[in-house]
């Protein structure tokens, strides 16, 4: 089987399901005006003048490299130049950083007013970056200083995977070169199972510097691999945090500090893995895996589950006492695995997400990214643009 890639065939999976070309068409145009220019208390994209903008972190007020090349990968697959435009400039303005440890890499995190919480990078901006970079390049052609878009996404790469090399008093780069994983930080030895994107990198190596694509390629399959041991063999499932074996990571007490408790769980940024599982199987079906996997995560919450009343879980379906976070997250995602999934519950994710409104209130952000994504994908608008 060919993806869709090799085919240019993308699933329009809403209207497999008996939903009409307006009515999907209405749908993304509503949910898109939402987040984007809707009221105070539903929107989280801010412009600042007429050149910039950014996506508000609304649990956390904050903007943050996940949800700024969130916004970018979306602008580029709704071909919305403008606001890409806007995202990239205040992303380059405010968070890259030019000079110390951490030169070369954006900071995670920043004021809504563009001043750094943090210079360290979370890897998962960088590789959305440079893809969003990328696609822009092919959609919309180069442009001139930060709107060569090709060029800066050579650029990221070329950081994340040779920082420091030459010079030791930069931070190290965010891939381990031994494995070829991505890290969750670059000062760790460990990973996050949904920062793995093989069909990222499955592009990368077609189109980073052309030293780099080799390694592309072995990180591509490297990763679809390590999916394979970080997702639980019943329930599908993958923890926020993993070792390089796959187990969860659970670190210790100075770790809990650091990063605010337990990640060796089911919780928020494992819920992507299964969007990631549905759009790698889309754009490559390089694995049937993936299928199978898809298959588990929908037969667990609409089985083991059932009432919607989430929760959070051991990768095994242990209930966690602890409400799930962003529960229209979940639902979203396991929506998303249906590009992968063959199993009787992938109707039934789709439609329970057809039917789920965004989400509101001050867990907004998240969830909604989340939501836009699953919407272009399972409408065929989640495209690779050559």
């Amino acid at each position: 089987m060919k993806g869709a890639y090799e085919t240019g065939v993308y699933r329009n999976v809403f209207s497999e399901m008996g939903y009409t070309d307006s009515e999907i068409d209405k749908k993304i145009r509503e949910a898109f005006n939402t987040v984007f220019y809707g009221s105070e208390d539903e929107r989280f994209f801010h412009t600042v003048g007429n050149d910039m903008g950014y996506f508000e972190d609304t649990g956390n007020n904050d903007a943050r490299t996940e949800g700024m090349s969130y916004g970018m990968m979306m602008c580029v697959q709704m071909d919305w130049k403008k606001e890409f435009d806007m995202f990239w400039k205040w992303v380059y303005t405010y968070m890259y950083n030019t000079e110390g440890y951490h030169k070369g890499y954006f900071g995670w995190s920043c004021k809504t007013t563009g001043e750094k919480n943090s210079d360290g990078p979370a890897p998962d901006g960088e590789e959305f970056f440079a893809m969003a970079l990328f696609f822009a390049s092919h959609r919309w052609g180069d442009g001139e200083g930060i709107f060569n878009y090709s060029k800066y996404a050579r650029e990221i790469l070329r950081v994340c995977l040779h920082n420091g090399e030459d010079n030791p008093g930069l931070c190290p780069p965010m891939w381990d070169k031994d494995n070829k994983l991505i890290k969750f930080i670059p000062n760790c030895d460990w990973t996050d199972p949904s920062y793995h994107l093989p069909h990222f990198y499955d592009l990368f190596a077609l189109w980073a510097d052309e030293c780099d694509r080799p390694f592309w390629a072995e990180a591509a399959k490297a990763s679809r691999e390590y999916l394979k041991k970080a997702c639980h063999p019943v329930t599908g499932l993958a923890a926020e945090y993993a070792n390089y074996d796959g187990t969860p990571y659970k670190g210790d007490a100075q770790f809990m500090k650091q990063f605010g408790g337990r990640h060796d769980w089911f919780y928020s940024d494992a819920y992507r893995v299964a969007a990631n599982i549905g759009l790698d199987y889309e754009w490559f079906k390089a694995c049937e895996w993936n299928c199978e996997c898809a298959d588990k995560i929908q037969k667990f919450f609409c089985e083991t589950v059932g009432n919607r009343n989430y929760m959070t879980y051991e990768i095994d379906g242990t209930v966690i006492d602890q409400p799930a976070l962003h529960p229209v997250a979940i639902i979203a995602t396991n929506a998303m695995a249906s590009l992968a999934a063959k199993g009787k519950y992938s109707k039934e994710c789709v439609e329970l997400f057809w039917n789920t409104p965004l989400r509101t209130g001050k867990r907004r952000y998240y969830d909604n990214c989340l939501y836009l994504f699953a919407l272009l994908a399972l409408s065929g608008n989640y495209r690779i643009w050559k």
